[in-house]
C-alpha cells in the first residue's frame, strides 16, 4: 500500500478524477463502491461497468441475496490497492472501469423486473461497455443473457454452480432461479454444445446437451485439467461467465440460499478462473451471495475475488495478453 496516498485519500467513489488506477484509501473506511471505482451513470469512454442487481424474489429456499451487492462491494475494498495476483497485469490500470450502481426496479412489481434488467444491461452495452453484474439470485442471468444475445447472437456459457438450473419450465412468465438456463437454451440465446457447467453436484436427468464437469471430476482430475477442457469446449466463441457462489463448498461459502456439500474450494476455483485466460469473455456475473447466512463475510470476500477474476478474464484478450 502507498502509505502517503492512504493518508490523504478518502471516498474515491465520489472524488477520484480518473477511471484508471488503484485506490489506496483505508480499506476500513470510505464509500464502498466496487474496487473503489467511481460511482457514475455516465458511461462515456467507459470500458466496463460493474452493476449490482439486488433481486432475490426467484429463490426456492433461503432469501437474502438482495443484500449481496452491498456486501460484495464492501469486501472488494480489500482488493482495491493491489494488482490481482498471478495475472501479470492490472485491469484497473489498463481500462476505464466504473461502478454503475444498482438496477432500480419496483420490488412490488415482480413481472416487470426481467424487462427492467434487460434494458439496464442493454444500456451498458449500447454505450460500448461490458458489464459484470453482482447479484442477487441466479435468475438475473436470463434477462442479462437476452441483452447480450441481442448484440452477440447465441452465446457460449461457462457456469460455476452446484445446480444445472436447466429444470424444465416452458412458461416464460415464471421467474425462477432454477430454470432460467433451460429457457435460455430453448430460446436459442445459449448454445449448449459449446457451453459448460462446472461443479455440478445435484441430479437433473436432462441437461439439454450442455457439457457437465461435475464436482467429482474437478476433485479427481484437478483444476488445471478442468480449465483446459472448458477452454476447448468454448473455443473462440463469445462467452458469458456466470458464477453461482454455491459452486463453492459450503465450508468456503456458507452465505448462500441452496448450499450443497462436496463443492469446489476457493483454491480450485481460483486456478480454474486464472487458467481460462484467453477465452473471449464478453460479460459475466457472480450471484447468490446471501449475507445473513454468513456473519464472517467470507462468502462475500470470495465473490469479490470472483468478480475481480471476471474482470481480468474480460481484459486479458483486450490487452493483447497471451
Amino acid at each position: 500500500m502507498a502509505l502517503e496516498d492512504a493518508k490523504k485519500e478518502v471516498d474515491g467513489a465520489f472524488t477520484r478524477t480518473s477511471d484508471r488506477g488503484h485506490s489506496f484509501e483505508n480499506t476500513f473506511g470510505g464509500a464502498t463502491s466496487f474496487l473503489r471505482r467511481r460511482y457514475t451513470k455516465d458511461l462515456s469512454d467507459v470500458d466496463l461497468a460493474v452493476t449490482g442487481i439486488p433481486f432475490d424474489q426467484a429463490v426456492t429456499n433461503r432469501p437474502g441475496t438482495r443484500l449481496g451487492p452491498r456486501q460484495v462491494r464492501e469486501m472488494s475494498a480489500l482488493l482495491s490497492p493491489d494488482p490481482p495476483y498471478g495475472w501479470g497485469y492490472s485491469p484497473l490500470d489498463a481500462f476505464n472501469i466504473v461502478d454503475y450502481g444498482d438496477l432500480a426496479f419496483d420490488y412490488a412489481n415482480v413481472p416487470a423486473f426481467p424487462g427492467a434488467l434487460q434494458a439496464h444491461i442493454k444500456g451498458i452495452l449500447d454505450a460500448g461497455a461490458a458489464s459484470v453484474a453482482i447479484g442477487g439470485d441466479h435468475y438475473i442471468s436470463f434477462p442479462i443473457l437476452r441483452a447480450y444475445a441481442e448484440k452477440y447472437g447465441p452465446l457460449s456459457l461457462i457456469q460455476f454452480d452446484a445446480h444445472t438450473d436447466t429444470w424444465a419450465d416452458d412458461d416464460l412468465d415464471r421467474i425462477d432461479h432454477g430454470t432460467m438456463f433451460y429457457k435460455a437454451v430453448k430460446a436459442g440465446i445459449v448454445d449448449p454444445a459449446t457451453s459448460v457447467q462446472i461443479g455440478i453436484r445435484t441430479t437433473n436427468a436432462d441437461t439439454l446437451g450442455v457439457n457437465i464437469i461435475d464436482a467429482r471430476e474437478v476433485h479427481e482430475t484437478g483444476p488445471q485439467a478442468v480449465a483446459k477442457k472448458a477452454r476447448e469446449i468454448v473455443g473462440a466463441r463469445p462467452v458469458y461467465l456466470s458464477f453461482d457462489i454455491d459452486g463453492l463448498d459450503p465450508g468456503f461459502a456458507p452465505g448462500t440460499g441452496t448450499p450443497v456439500w462436496g463443492g469446489l474450494s476457493t483454491g480450485q476455483a481460483a486456478i480454474i478462473l486464472r487458467d481460462l485466460a484467453g477465452i473471449n469473455v464478453v460479460g459475466g456475473d457472480v450471484v447468490e451471495v446471501s449475507p445473513p447466512y454468513d456473519p464472517s463475510g467470507a462468502t462475500a470476500v470470495a465473490a469479490a475475488h470472483v468478480a475481480m477474476e471476471l474482470i481480468c478474464l474480460w481484459g486479458w484478450t483486450r490487452r493483447g495478453g497471451d
